[in-house]
């Protein structure tokens, strides 16, 4: 992952919503894509989240750092095996990207946290917010695969205003300071829309956030 970031200039959704197309080059998404492959695997595995109301995800997350359960966090998984620690090359991914996005490094809260998604062509992901950390850091989306419409919406509820953003394979999204609390989702998966040579059927969101939960 030492490919510099390259790619079309930011662009602006909302104060503290920034749009960076094309920032993972093509050799660095392939790794990244194996990398996630590997956190897939073993004890953990990917599932699909049960919500309180019985209602099941349609989107399989693994998580790492720590466990993500809906509403919280914990170190284990509920059977008590340990979550895959957090990679490093996800904190550097994360930092570049803040970096690239407000023109500043980032200060504050430690990245710890990392979700990986995968969308199949059938998978959505309702308007929320991303709660769950004690930390306001900004949070850091990667994309690769499949291109997806990407809600980002207010931060008072789920209706409008909301501006639609399609994230393609390679592309990031930041979001942090007045923006943190955005409601946010992805309507829709565009089926077939990766480059073949990635070697992805599908859509993979790796979103890195910092807990702020400390040890």
């Amino acid at each position: 992952m030492d490919d510099a970031l390259f790619g079309s200039p930011p662009v602006n959704v909302a104060p503290g919503a920034v749009h960076l197309p094309g920032k993972i080059p093509f050799p660095a998404q392939r790794e990244l894509l194996e990398h996630c492959r590997e956190w897939a695997r073993g004890p953990a595995g990917m599932r699909r989240h049960t919500m309180p109301r019985g209602g099941t995800m349609s989107v399989a997350m693994v998580s790492l750092g720590w466990h993500w359960k809906p509403f919280s966090y914990s170190r284990a998984l509920p059977d008590g095996t340990p979550v895959r620690p957090f990679p490093d090359l996800l904190d550097d991914l994360a930092e570049r990207a803040v970096r690239e996005a407000y023109g500043a490094l980032h200060e504050g809260d430690p990245y710890d946290v990392a979700l990986v998604n995968f969308y199949d062509a059938d998978a959505r992901m309702g308007m929320h917010q991303d709660r769950d950390e004690l930390s306001r850091a900004p949070v850091v989306s990667a994309s690769l695969g499949d291109t997806c419409v990407f809600r980002f919406g207010n931060t008072e509820n789920r209706n409008r205003p909301y501006t639609d953003v399609e994230l393609r394979s390679g592309d990031l999204f930041v979001f942090g300071g007045p923006s943190r609390m955005a409601y946010h989702g992805v309507p829709r998966v565009r089926p077939g829309t990766a480059d073949p040579a990635l070697g992805l059927r599908g859509r993979l969101n790796i979103t890195v956030r910092a807990s702020g939960i400390g040890d």
